[in-house]
This record gives C-alpha cells, sequence and structure tokens, in this order.
C-alpha cells in the first residue's frame, strides 16, 4: 500500500515553513511486523525536483516509530510511503507532520492517515 501527501507549499508566504517532517508509524498487529519505505521528493524553486531522502525500516508488531527528515530551504515538497508485511494486508496508521525550525508543528502542513493519498506505487527515485 503506498500514499502520499501530494505536493506542498512550504514557503513563509503562506504560513510558516517546516524545517523537518516527522513520520509517524503506529502498527497496531500484535503479531507481524510492517516494513515501510518514505520517499521525500523536494525542490529549491518549485520546478526541479530531487529525492532528498529515501529510507526504508522495520515497524515491530505493537509498536510505534517516529523518523525525522530534515527539508530546511526546500519551498516545495512531497512526501510518499510504502507499507507492506509478508502476508496479507498492512495493519498501520501513519502521519507526517511539518515541525518549523523551533520544533513546533506547522498546523497547515499536518497529515493524518485520513488526509493521504492512495496511490498504486512509489514515484521513481529522481537524481
Amino acid at each position: 500500500m503506498a500514499y502520499s501527501t501530494g505536493v506542498v507549499t512550504n514557503t513563509r508566504a503562506f504560513g510558516t515553513a517546516a524545517s523537518n517532517i516527522v513520520v509517524n508509524t503506529r502498527n497496531l498487529d500484535s503479531e507481524e511486523s510492517v516494513w515501510i519505505i518514505v520517499q521525500i521528493f523536494a525542490s529549491v524553486d518549485s520546478s526541479d525536483f530531487y529525492t532528498a531522502y529515501y529510507s526504508m525500516y522495520e515497524v515491530l508488531a505493537d509498536s510505534y516509530d517516529v523518523r525525522e527528515f530534515y527539508i530546511a530551504g526546500n519551498v516545495t515538497y512531497e512526501v510518499q510511503l510504502s507499507l507492506t508485511v509478508e502476508a496479507g494486508v498492512p495493519n498501520a496508521l501513519m502521519s507526517v507532520t511539518g515541525l518549523d525550525e523551533f520544533g513546533n508543528l506547522v498546523e497547515d502542513q499536518r497529515f493524518t492517515q485520513a488526509d493521504l493519498t492512495f496511490i498504486s506505487n512509489l514515484s521513481p527515485v529522481m537524481l
């Protein structure tokens, strides 16, 4: 299963800019781990995007995971997430939140599970 935040404008002209992105995962499955892939695409000028981060990690059964990614200086970004398990459908919840340079939440850059858009697969990595 793959999800996207969609393209997010990250400038002070439209509110507070995020310096970091936090990806939260809650694995609700009591027996099986879930594997997460996080791809963050970013742009310093809103026209040329690059892969700022590609990260893959395991979230153990019945546990939480919080990851932080530095994105200051980018005026636009998109977070794509993929969740997989060995068998069946993942039973995990995800959220993505922007934090300003002081560690405060950027309210208009807060994406709960319901806010994330389902996508058929992750985009190819951009160099």
